[in-house]
């Protein structure tokens, strides 16, 4: 039911003049071709990559991903769904193929994105992401940039089982035994009575006990998008559909400006000289490097992990 309301929350807040004129869309897309030297790769990872709050590693769709766009022309909003189906498939993130999935990707263009942040972290502050405080909070709803992405993420233990990561656990209740009175029998472990202690924002995971490999992963628990149509006029609708699907299948975390590899993460970088209006070969690499690493190492290992593919990917 709350997903429902945030959903229609969203719908609400979009003004008619969000759905703006663009020129039409083809299903046909081209891949820019490069050849990124290895500082660049290593440079990338590091700066495009960012580490969970809570367990420190890079997330990834395990879920597999059901897009929705709103504030678009019908034929848009299905292109941009569609085309986010279409490079998750690609580079091997899962991927619901029905028509009638909830969806955990909302694409939204508004002329108030502002308006639309704070309603949300009024309302339905999960949808922010991580934050501790209301600092941190106001800090996450501030929007920056014509197209922006919210991640709330999840932690998936040994087992799978997912718990949003959140400043607030689940909470675990545990039995504790007192010591009890001097036993007169020498050695003897005195008992005494047993106590319940309540942790109200704890939680409890199964873990491997390995410290590279520790069972826990991260993984994306819905994505949010944010787009201004009036500062996006001069971009055709396949080249922001592609963007787009770089922010949903990956977090960039705070993008350095004008990346030395050649990314469509650039497109909205200002004065920046190196601009790609498709995926390059490099993003596909990137995300295919993603979705093969090993989601329980530590980041480090991912990282290193990621390289070797790219390079590989990119020779």
């Amino acid at each position: 039911m709350r997903r429902k309301t945030a959903v229609i929350l969203l719908a609400l807040l979009l003004h008619p003049a969000a759905a703006f004129s663009q020129p039409r869309p083809t299903e046909s897309v081209t891949v820019t071709g490069i050849k990124p030297t290895q500082k660049a790769i290593d440079d990338f990872i590091f700066s495009h990559t960012a580490p969970t709050r809570v367990l420190g590693k890079i997330a990834r769709w395990k879920t597999p991903v059901c897009p929705v766009a709103m504030g678009l022309g019908t034929k848009y909003a299905a292109f941009v769904g569609q085309r986010i189906r279409q490079v998750a498939a690609q580079v091997g993130a899962p991927v619901n193929a029905g028509k009638d999935c909830k969806p955990n990707i909302r694409v939204v263009f508004t002329t108030k994105p502002q308006e639309l942040m704070d309603n949300l972290r009024r309302d339905h502050p999960d949808y922010l992401g991580y934050f501790d405080n209301r600092l941190q909070s106001a800090k996450l709803a501030a929007v920056t940039r014509p197209v922006q992405s919210w991640y709330t993420t999840a932690t998936t233990d040994l087992r799978g089982r997912p718990q949003i990561d959140s400043n607030k656990g689940g909470g675990i209740s545990m039995d504790v035994i007192l010591p009890g009175p001097n036993s007169a029998t020498p050695g003897a472990i005195a008992i005494g009575a047993t106590t319940r202690i309540e942790l109200p924002n704890a939680s409890s995971m199964n873990v491997t006990g390995n410290r590279i490999n520790d069972g826990l992963s991260s993984e994306f628990f819905n994505v949010l998008i944010v787009g201004e149509p009036a500062k996006l006029l001069e971009y055709e609708i396949g080249t922001l559909a592609d963007y787009i699907a770089m922010l949903v299948l990956a977090d960039p975390g705070t993008t350095a400006p004008c990346a030395e590899f050649p990314t469509i993460l650039n497109l909205l970088e200002p004065d920046c000289p190196r601009i790609a209006h498709n995926l390059t070969e490099g993003d596909l690499a990137y995300l295919k490097a993603l979705y093969k690493m090993t989601s329980a190492n530590t980041l480090q290992a991912q990282r290193g992990e990621m390289r070797y593919q790219m390079q590989h990917a990119l020779k």
